[in-house]
């Protein structure tokens, strides 16, 4: 459970991190398995940024019993979520985010709900959680915040590149009153964060790879009026945090609800 310091601290600046939430153990346990998954490998596509550069992702609705399920449904995770939210949670989507070395692209600023939105959510009752699975420092493009931003609302999304970003003028007016954080993370450390939290990540220019895992939860109460997948709307089947490990290098299927690059609207970010 969160501390009410860190209850504070995310209602008031956006975000909060919560350092070591996963072992060293469950945070190697997830990357290994994330980097030599063949489904993962073959469902992920490739998004440009401004400049050309290319970051990598897999996305997918309905948690299973394979290890990023397992990790999207534990307890210490669920938990937090629902004392953000204030009240029962579904899963919307996880994503494992790939910036190879020298070559990964950034992310433009953006809300997450600035996607979300469109597809349906009338509310803002929903939030993303980022486990490092690698250092993710400055150099390799961590995740870059707006402290405070979530409490401007909503702002509009425009095309940049092959992604969708914030309003560049509310972005430029707003970094100008208050001065980015870079969120740097040791792996096994969580970073909780907004719907309208404004972020974005730099292009990875060193010679390490920065993976993560992104989960995104929905309140249940907040069920889209556009059609979604019915997990974004369905409680949490929550599991003991022990099983992470207990489940050990057990991959996704093919047969899981991937997003396709093709279909796509505004689901990815980060």
């Amino acid at each position: 459970m969160l501390t009410p310091q860190q209850l504070q601290h995310y209602h008031e600046q956006g975000y909060v991190v919560v350092p070591s939430l996963f072992s060293k153990a469950e945070a190697d346990l997830l990357l290994d398995t994330s980097t030599s998954d063949t489904v993962i490998s073959e469902k992920s596509y490739e998004l440009l940024d401004a400049s050309g550069f290319k970051t990598r992702l897999a996305l997918w609705y309905t948690p299973g019993d394979d290890v990023y399920g397992t990790m999207s449904r534990s307890r210490r995770i669920v938990s937090a979520v629902e004392q953000l939210l204030g009240g029962p949670v579904a899963h919307y989507h996880s994503k494992v985010m790939q910036k190879a070395p020298r070559t990964g692209g950034a992310w433009e600023w953006h809300q997450d709900y600035g996607y979300w939105y469109k597809n349906g959510f009338l509310f803002p009752d929903m939030l993303s959680v980022m486990i490092a699975l690698t250092p993710s420092v400055t150099e390799n493009g961590c995740l870059q915040v707006l402290p405070g931003s979530h409490r401007m609302g909503r702002v509009e999304h425009l095309n940049t590149g092959e992604q969708v970003g914030a309003d560049s003028a509310k972005v430029e007016a707003y970094a100008k009153l208050h001065e980015l954080v870079y969120c740097e993370l040791q792996p096994g450390d969580a970073l909780f964060f907004h719907c309208n939290l404004l972020h974005s990540s730099g292009q990875n220019r060193s010679e390490n790879p920065r993976w993560s895992i992104i989960s995104a939860y929905n309140r249940t109460d907040n069920r889209a009026y556009l059609p979604v997948p019915e997990s974004s709307f369905t409680p949490l089947e929550v599991v003991d945090d022990d099983q992470l490990l207990a489940v050990g290098a057990k991959g996704i299927t093919a047969s899981a609800d991937f997003l396709d690059k093709s279909a796509r609207k505004y689901q990815e970010s980060d």
